[in-house]
């Protein structure tokens, strides 16, 4: 049984008298010890469907449909007191800057014994160990005395290494990483999906990564979802992702990679539609080369390539795939 099931979710923003569709029919799972990694452009939804395994949505936003499973519970069903002991305790957030999530007035000592001792009702000597380790294991030097350190003492990867620490420290099992490494600079980038990279294996913790980088995750994830204006169009192994890309959108975001054969870099035409905009049929027509009539009419369902590779593409349906792929 998958860790995170999430199924058919739809969510949505109310404005004034308006509701606005932003995300649809989301589906995938996670098991313990894996990662997938959610990738797309900013604004395809992929921090939106994370705040929403936590429920921790904006006030304007609402679920209309679907379900949300961790270790077989749906999450979706939960108040938010019931809440309030999963997060942090079993599904702990990475955020995207480790600033707005450290207090600059309290220690990280005092923000992460805080932590201990609300998930795992211990405290004195027993937590300051427990905070003393989960440090260690992030591999911050002089763990103890860095305890009396505040922030703005830390440099921006010891920040986020913090942050991950008090993951740790509660023992959650599902980590959801919303962009970790973006304010950080490449060795540092490199250095924190190491450390991912080694929670994900030495403590079979299961990882969610959001991210816009393919670069970064093609050699840490274990599973693709690629979301475009609200959908997942592409859904594989990363192995096989980065062999056999089939959805027009993966292509064109493989193609913007640097390469050593190029000196020139690819580009997507256009933009990717606000969720106030309405627009007919596969949502990527209006930048993709290959757009066909029925792209502009009806939108494409998310099919199976083979048993573990999924796109939503009308040229699978018409027959084209395999065709100059």
């Amino acid at each position: 049984m998958a860790l995170l099931e999430v199924k058919n979710l739809n969510l949505g923003f109310q404005s004034e008298n308006k509701f606005f569709q932003a995300l649809y029919d989301i589906s995938f799972t996670i098991e313990q010890g894996k990662m997938l990694a959610l990738v797309g452009e900013s604004g395809c939804g992929k921090t939106m469907s994370a705040t929403s395994i936590m429920q921790l949505i904006p006030k304007t936003a609402r679920i209309t449909s679907g379900e949300i499973f961790f270790n077989g519970e749906n999450l979706l069903a939960k108040n938010q007191q019931e809440m309030q002991k999963i997060r942090g305790a079993k599904i702990a957030l990475i955020p995207q800057d480790p600033m707005t999530s450290l207090n600059p007035l309290y220690t990280i000592g005092n923000q992460l014994l805080e932590i201990i001792k609300i998930h795992q009702n211990i405290s004195g000597e027993a937590a300051e160990k427990k905070a003393i380790e989960a440090l260690e294991m992030v591999q911050i030097p002089n763990a103890k005395s860095r305890l009396k350190n505040y922030p703005h003492e830390f440099s921006g990867g010891m920040k986020q290494r913090a942050i991950i620490a008090m993951a740790l420290a509660c023992n959650a099992e599902l980590l959801i990483a919303d962009e970790p490494t973006t304010a950080l600079d490449v060795t540092i980038q490199a250095q924190i999906m190491t450390l991912l990279n080694d929670i994900k294996n030495n403590q079979n913790t299961a990882i969610l990564l959001i991210t816009h980088d393919l670069a970064l995750v093609k050699e840490n994830a274990d599973t693709i979802a690629v979301m475009y204006a609200g959908r997942i169009v592409e859904q594989a192994p990363s192995e096989e992702f980065f062999k056999n890309p089939v959805h027009p959108y993966s292509k064109a975001l493989l193609n913007s990679l640097p390469s050593n054969k190029s000196t020139k870099l690819s580009t997507i035409k256009g933009q990717p539609p606000a969720i106030t905009q309405k627009l007919d049929g596969c949502k990527f027509h209006p930048r993709c080369e290959y757009c066909m009539n029925i792209c502009r009419n009806t939108v494409p369902q998310l099919k199976n390539i083979n048993e573990s590779h999924k796109t939503a593409c009308h040229l699978l349906e018409q027959g084209f795939y395999g065709k100059n792929n």
